[in-house]
């Protein structure tokens, strides 16, 4: 087996030897590399239609992209949108609308291009903080194919996440440094102050900046801190003016918010789990998910082996304070969105936009180390020195193994998306329990002309789904408004 290695090896062209056995990889193969994955996987995504899932609100009924008269431009700055603040994001659906009018396409193309955009971002991120650039494309190459981010590029609505992530990743380029500038750090809170206009979720990059601070560069934290103070005011005026917003509760899954802290914890618990397994697994992935009541078995199991995992990586904190900040910063950038203040839905798959990075970033780490210490074992014997080459072959081998099985399942899965009747037939499938699934389906039946159909789906909702008032008082509605219209047409 060595000397059948060996020969191989021999023949390897010794340029491409020498890039598998660096830790580098050209700056342009690298970026064209990543537009190409992002293309493979989403360009059908362009012929897709909008869904029945905030789009009609956000784009198709939006009466503030439609004109660029300054009234309309104030109303931008100074309203707000589906319940939320994020008046970048809304402009930038202005000049969606001002391009591409009514086509959903376009709209999906400019989503398209975003993610391609954080991609890169990625990419130059990790390259600059590992100085590795194989780890770099890698972990870029996952996070640009993984079927996980289907929901955030695919879904028009989703343009928010996309681009404040984009700005997210700017302002810790610009930030994540062992040295910086005053200009350096101009840059970050600029860019923080663009990703707040574009989605609330960035309120959590200050922590993020203050652990880097901490525990890469180990700065004392009474030095540390002052700096987050202007960020952190930015970010906390911009939460208290989204939170005032959040007047209604209508929508989603609603079963949780009669649940006791306690028992939300302990969800989150299992959740963060189920996360990492998507992640790894990506079976199964939902519009909407349901999340059984917590059992305190699986609670206490979910919370030992958080322990194990934070023990690990506090052991570690000095050693490689790389592993510790990604760890912290992937629970930072999840915090928002476990509940811990009332959501309608207690998990989903654009909830791991940017936390992912954090995972993708570990695994390409971890195949790096270990053909690295491969090489230092080949290096030991004289014997097993010319297998070096098939040995950095092999560690590429994997991550192109694992990119290609993941766009694989992407493109898979991406039909789901197409428009909102392929969209809730699938969740209805995966969730049969819950309501809305069924509830958007029949609004999809009726928007295609299919009333009868989408009768019949809200009379088995009404069997046999779980049903708060909200969504019976729906049901209720409909089936009258429905019914109503039936008796009174022509036909009878």
């Amino acid at each position: 087996m060595t000397t059948l290695l060996s020969r191989f090896s021999t023949r390897w062209p010794s340029n491409v030897s020498a890039v598998l056995r660096s830790r580098h990889l050209p700056h342009a193969a690298a970026l064209a590399g990543l537009a190409a994955l992002v293309l493979l996987v989403y360009l059908p995504a362009v012929g897709f239609g909008f869904v029945n899932w905030d789009d009609p609100w956000y784009v198709q009924n939006n009466p503030l992209i439609k004109s660029w008269h300054p009234a309309g431009l104030w109303r931008i700055v100074s309203e707000f949108s589906c319940r939320n603040y994020a008046p970048l994001t809304t402009f930038s659906l202005l000049i969606d609308h001002t391009l591409w009018g009514d086509w959903a396409g376009g709209y999906h193309l400019t989503n398209i291009a975003l993610h391609l955009t954080n991609a890169v971002l990625v990419y130059l991120l990790l390259a600059r903080l590992t100085s590795n650039r194989f780890v770099a494309w890698a972990a870029a190459a996952l996070f640009a194919v993984h079927p996980v981010h289907i929901e955030s590029v695919a879904w028009i609505s989703s343009r928010k996440g996309l681009l404040s992530a984009a700005f997210i990743l700017a302002s810790l380029l610009a930030w994540l440094r062992p040295v910086r500038t005053h200009r350096h750090e101009a840059a970050a809170i600029g860019f923080l102050v663009l990703a707040l206009l574009a989605k609330a979720i960035a309120v959590v990059l200050p922590a993020v900046m203050l652990a880097w601070d901490r525990i890469v560069r180990r700065e004392p934290l009474a030095q540390a801190l002052p700096r987050q103070i202007v960020p952190g005011l930015l970010s906390a005026m911009i939460l208290f003016v989204t939170m005032s917003a959040q007047t209604s509760m209508v929508g989603g899954v609603r079963e949780h918010l009669s649940w006791s802290m306690l028992d939300i914890v302990a969800v989150d618990l299992v959740i963060l789990w189920r996360y990492v397994g998507m992640l790894v697994w990506p079976a199964g992935l939902n519009v909407l998910y349901d999340v059984p009541a917590p059992t305190w078995g699986a609670a206490v199991a979910a919370a030992a082996g958080w322990a194990v995992v934070t023990w690990h990586v506090w052991r570690r904190r000095r050693t490689s304070p790389l592993v510790a900040f990604a760890a912290l910063g992937a629970l930072v950038f999840l915090l928002p969105v476990l509940n811990l203040t009332p959501l309608t839905t207690l998990m989903n798959d654009r909830y791991l936009y940017l936390p992912s990075v954090a995972l993708f970033a570990l695994a390409a780490a971890g195949l790096d180390r270990l053909a690295q210490g491969v090489f230092r074992a080949a290096a030991a014997r004289t014997d097993l020195q010319s297998l070096r080459p098939a040995i950095g072959m092999a560690r590429v081998l994997v991550a192109a193994t694992l990119v290609i099985g993941y766009a694989a399942a992407a493109r898979v899965h991406l039909p789901v998306w197409q428009d909102g009747l392929t969209l809730w037939r699938h969740a209805a499938r995966n969730a049969p329990d819950l309501a809305v699934p069924r509830i958007e389906l029949a609004h999809a039946l009726h928007a295609a002309g299919k009333t009868a159909e989408a009768v019949a789906v809200l009379e088995n909702a009404r069997l046999q789904s779980r049903l708060d008032h909200i969504d019976r008082q729906r049901i209720e509605a409909r089936l009258g408004e429905w019914t109503s219209a039936a008796l009174l047409s022509p036909a009878h």
